[in-house]
């Protein structure tokens, strides 16, 4: 045998031990790639219902927040009537004040003078 063909034998071999690994190392590259494909559906399968609770999450708060959103309203509403009766009654007060002081003063300022005057009439009738 030549050395030629000695050295093509090894090639040879050396070729099929090649493929051998690469046989090999596809093999592992495939199995990886199950292994990733079945965690990424595990993890698609418990996503989902995580996804289902943050959406009725997210509509719950909504509707809190569209509840607190309608109270408020309803205390500011509570709070203007209020406000309006208070104005309401105060400006009613200072008109029956305006009202009855005028008319009262004017009494009182007539009674005071007959006072003075009885008590003049009074004293001028005593000193006689």
């Amino acid at each position: 045998m030549s050395i030629i063909n000695i050295l093509l034998v090894i090639l040879i071999i050396a070729a099929s031990a090649l493929c051998i690994a690469l046989i090999i190392y596809l093999w592992k590259i495939t199995q990886s790639i199950k292994a990733m494909q079945a965690d990424v559906d595990e993890l698609s399968k418990n996503l989902q219902p995580l996804i289902n609770t943050t959406s009725k999450l997210a509509d719950d708060i909504s509707k809190i927040t569209d509840s607190a959103k309608d109270q408020i309203d309803m205390s500011k509403d509570i709070v203007v009537s209020v406000k309006d009766r208070v104005d309401t009654i105060l400006e009613f007060e200072e008109n029956v004040r305006k009202g009855i002081e005028g008319p009262v003063m004017t009494f009182i300022r007539e009674i005071t003078a007959i006072n003075k005057g009885l008590n003049t009439f009074l004293s001028y009738f005593r000193k006689k």
